[in-house]
């Protein structure tokens, strides 16, 4: 199926952040990000500090979209100049800041690329960061006008998972060997690709040496080791005349060249036109947010067949998991007019079905399949169903999505892993006291924390939803199952209201677990609102939706639990445990802003009414977007007021909701 025809090249909409006498910690608190198709990635802080140990200027994606390798650190750079030198790098370590660059600092922009802005006595000079498109490799360019001047780069090497930090004490090998225009730097003692620095036309001079003690502040807080010693091979020297680019290349694995002004054009081009496609009555928010989708669709490569398009859930510790997938699909994709990806997405997952079960997510390390959640695979059928909506494309239905789908209403129907099987009444039911199947899936050794098994509101919900879909686009194609599916979605939306409604506070239950109906005031029962066929009559949609928006709704989305309830946690940070403990008990959750917002214009009678009360709630984001993760939306926030962003500074899912319900707003 061809493309949806655009009109011309809309511009992006960068986030510019004016940054002179701007507090140094308000710009450690800002994060960049720059991906490229293959999973590889940029990123750190407005100010140029790292502060976590994802931070990194080539994060190599060996296995794309994982096998991360933080490559290159940082750069400390020197610029010397009317025979002063300049600090333009930001760097900490314990006790102190030093150097501070971030003070000659006027000006950050997100978009096409990240670039910084340093002007002084009628002279600037602009840093822009590069990703090549499909390659690991990493460019950063350097343009000084109104001068002349010298560059001295010192790069920080740490060679190392990105998971992991690198420690000079302990055992490895960092050697490096001078080759034309730079270097090359391995760690004889670890399988890791050797790290190729060139500055064409520079000079190279080896000094190597070890800095210790870089102090990562973001992952003190989250309870982290946070701090790391790197390798420093040499230094690099680059003449700056004025007007004249000059750059510096990293590249893991092999030496690669990167023509900057074609790299940039590109992916402006692709970003222009994922704008232009969310129309022209779309907001500078929307405008953001549809460029923002971008970073999240890479491809995976798989052994013995070319790579597919995937969706990764988040920067920056997640690959691609089925859940986050199929949720954020929508607005990612469809929303912005990319369906020849959204196909893509659906075959990756589809030819990695077993017993009926969607792959909760591929390994990190090795890419293998795991088949640990309920409702991965019901979340494919939602999806394919809004594909449907988007595109009309029935050949697509019939070859790919139709017998996937078929294949999971099957085995849930009979049974599959984790006891997972429609009960008498047909609601589904699966899991133990010792799993964690749904979006809620922290657990602590052997302790589910937010333990839903059993039978859960929105899995039935999106059963139900699987059954009406199958009914709906089967008939005329194959009636036989058509007529079934009806049958049975009705049967299961009588179970439904039998089993979840509770009559005493005039909303759902939340999970059934054991016989014993779950009272907990939770986000969970609005799927069965925000579905497009919801198995309750309007009266009751609209008392949960009631409920949802007086007990949850915050300005950044829905609270995972209620205040009222003794387990609800305000804050989510502190140790490992502290923040797993708080993840789903009151922390607030962006995505789940688009299920929402869909389930309030749906039983709302005065449309117009509606329509402007949504965009109010949703403008709280418009400045979101120019802090934590600077033109991304983060994963989690805090549950109390001021609702501090938390998490993944930029969550699929998180951006395609978002994107996706500023699309029902703008375009009604």
């Amino acid at each position: 199926m061809k493309q949806p025809a655009i009109e011309p090249a809309a511009a992006t909409e960068p986030v510019v952040i004016p940054c002179a006498h701007v507090p140094l910690a308000d710009l450690l608190g800002r994060e960049w990000l720059l991906s490229n198709r293959i999973g590889a990635y940029a990123s750190s802080t407005v100010a140029g500090c790292n502060t976590r140990r994802y931070h990194g200027l080539l994060v190599a994606a060996t296995a794309p979209p994982m096998g991360r390798l933080v490559t290159v650190s940082q750069l400390s750079e020197q610029l010397s100049i009317d025979g002063e030198s300049i600090d333009l790098a930001t760097i900490e370590f314990p006790g102190t800041v030093q150097p501070n660059g971030a003070a000659h600092l006027a000006e950050f922009r997100n978009e096409p690329t990240p670039t910084f802005v340093f002007r002084r006595d009628g002279w600037e000079l602009v840093k822009q960061i590069v990703l090549a498109d499909s390659a690991n490799a990493a460019a950063v360019r350097y343009v000084l006008r109104g001068r002349s001047g010298r560059l001295c780069i010192l790069p920080f090497v740490a060679l190392r998972d990105f998971h992991h930090l690198r420690k000079a004490d302990e055992p490895h090998q960092m050697t490096f060997e001078t080759v034309d225009a730079g270097c090359v730097v391995n760690d004889r003692e670890r399988p890791v690709p050797p790290l190729y620095l060139l500055a064409p036309g520079g000079q190279f001079e080896a000094r190597p040496e070890w800095w210790y003690r870089f102090h990562y502040r973001t992952d003190l807080t989250r309870g982290q080791e946070a701090f790391e010693d790197l390798y420093a091979p040499g230094a690099f020297a680059l003449d700056l005349a004025d007007g004249v680019p000059c750059q510096i290349v990293a590249s893991s694995g092999e030496p690669r060249g990167l023509d900057v002004e074609e790299v940039v054009a590109q992916r402006q081009a692709r970003l222009a036109e994922a704008v232009a496609r969310v129309g022209p009555g779309a907001d500078r928010t929307t405008r953001r947010l549809a460029a923002a989708t971008d970073a999240f669709v890479v491809r995976r490569s798989f052994p013995n067949t070319a790579p597919r398009w995937t969706i990764l859930a988040g920067y920056h510790w997640f690959a691609d998991w089925g859940r986050d997938a199929f949720i954020a699909l929508p607005g990612l994709l469809l929303s912005t007019g990319r369906f020849d990806q959204a196909r893509d997405v659906f075959r990756t997952f589809a030819a990695h079905i077993g017993e009926g079960m969607v792959p909760n997510r591929f390994d990190d390390y090795s890419g293998a399949p795991h088949y640990n959640s309920i409702d991965a695979s019901l979340w494919f059928i939602l999806a394919a169903e809004r594909y449907l909506q988007a595109t009309g494309d029935a050949d697509f239905w019939r070859s790919t999505l139709m017998p996937a789908a078929i294949a999971i209403v099957t085995a849930y129907q009979n049974g599959t892993r984790f006891d997972i099987h429609a009960d008498a009444d047909g609601l589904l039911t699966g899991g133990s006291e010792k799993t964690q199947l749904t979006w809620m899936d922290v657990a602590l050794g052997d302790e589910a924390v937010t333990p839903r098994h059993g039978r859960c509101v929105e899995i039935n919900a999106l059963w139900h939803e699987a059954h009406c879909i199958l009914a709906d686009r089967c008939a005329g194609i194959d009636d036989r199952l058509a007529d079934p599916c009806r049958a049975q979605a009705a049967r299961i939306a009588e179970a439904f209201n039998r089993a979840f409604w509770n009559e005493r506070q005039q909303c759902l239950y939340d999970c059934i677990s054991n016989g014993r109906p779950n009272a907990s005031i939770r986000p969970n029962q609005v799927f069965a609102v925000s579905v497009p066929h919801s198995p309750l009559p309007v009266e009751r949609q609209r008392a949960v939706v009631q409920i949802v928006r007086e007990k949850l709704l915050t300005p950044f989305g829905l609270r995972s639990l209620s205040p009222d309830d003794p387990r609800y946690r305000r804050r989510y940070g502190g140790s490992w445990e502290s923040r797993d403990r708080a993840y789903h008990q009151g922390t607030v959750w962006g995505w789940l802003i688009g299920p929402f917002i869909e389930a309030y214009l749906k039983v709302q009678e005065d449309r117009g009414a509606a329509i402007e009360q949504a965009r109010q709630w949703l403008a709280a984001f418009d400045d979101h977007l120019e802090t934590a993760g600077v033109g991304y939306v983060s994963e989690i926030f805090d549950g109390d007021p001021p609702h501090a962003p938390r998490g993944c500074i930029a969550q699929a899912w998180s951006v395609g909701e978002l994107l996706r319900a500023k699309r029902m707003v703008e375009s009604p």
